[in-house]
């Protein structure tokens, strides 16, 4: 599928959650913890889904790729901060609430890797790069890979020009 808006990408949707569950949960134990850790996770958090936001709007696949690195490491920053908090005493009272966090947090950083390892294995350069004729070699490609994929499939099995289906085309 391909998203047009930054906004109907499902990681965006979920970092947003994230930022959003975090200044919650700052906003209800603010008297037990510390400004500085407050602003640090307040931070991190929306960096996420700002990063998302602003790699996807980039135009290159390379630039994207930046970005998704950069809030990754800003979703495991959150997470750290969560386990921390986990630990502290006077916060025993929030483990649910920062149980979820880290939850959300964790379904980010899949979801931002698995995107990168897709990003990396892709030929397009980004929407910066592409031209009527990039446009239409890539579908021309992908027509010619498929005319293979059924010439092979109408081949009889054992005939020495067919592939089996691990093979690529």
């Amino acid at each position: 599928m391909t998203y047009q808006r930054f906004e109907d990408l499902p990681v965006w949707q979920d970092a947003i959650r994230l930022a959003e569950g975090c200044e919650d949960f700052i906003l209800s134990a603010k008297d037990r913890i510390t400004w500085s850790k407050r602003d640090q996770i307040d931070r991190a958090s929306l960096s996420v889904s700002n990063n998302i936001a602003e790699g996807f709007e980039r135009g290159t696949t390379n630039e994207l790729l930046a970005f998704l690195y950069i809030a990754r490491g800003s979703a495991g920053e959150v997470r750290s901060m969560l386990c921390f908090f986990e630990r502290r005493p006077a916060l025993q009272n929030f483990r649910s609430q920062i149980s979820d966090l880290k939850s959300v947090a964790e379904s980010c950083s899949r979801q931002i890797r698995a995107w990168a390892d897709s990003l990396q294995n892709s030929e397009i350069k980004g929407q910066r790069h592409l031209t009527d004729k990039g446009r239409k070699g890539h579908e021309n490609k992908k027509r010619a890979e498929e005319f293979l994929k059924k010439l092979n499939e109408s081949l009889p099995p054992g005939h020495p020009a067919r592939r089996d289906s691990k093979s690529e085309i």
